[in-house]
């Protein structure tokens, strides 16, 4: 398999920054789902300046602070798992991979174990 080729049509919206917050690659579905803001034009910009505020302020927060932020959304009807996890190269941190995954609305939560998963 290609290195990453199947990323490409994963239907989820995934988009990569690098450590300055410049996107420098977004799959088939982030670029439809950005497409009234440029799609795959987007890339090459940077991440704050495609937020206004409060967002603009917790991608440079992010950004410094190289941490993991999860959240859901509910929008147009849908709703979303929305996860930020810092990425890295050769133990340097490198930036930040946005995983958008649509989510039912009701789902279920299992418990498999009562220990601690690292």
């Amino acid at each position: 398999m290609e290195s990453a080729r199947w990323i490409r049509e994963f239907p989820a919206a995934i988009t990569v920054c690098d450590s300055t917050g410049e996107i420098v690659a977004m799959n088939d579905k982030a670029c439809i789902t950005f497409a009234a803001d440029g799609g795959a034009r987007l890339i090459g910009t940077n991440l704050i300046d495609c937020h206004s505020e409060p967002a603009r302020s917790k991608v440079a927060d992010l950004l410094n602070s190289k941490s993991l932020n999860v959240y859901t959304i509910d929008k147009g009807g849908i709703k979303k798992l929305i996860y930020q996890s810092p990425w890295y190269e050769n133990g340097e941190f490198a930036g930040f991979v946005e995983l958008s995954l649509p989510i039912p609305s009701e789902m279920p939560h299992f418990v498999r174990d009562s220990k601690p998963v690292e």
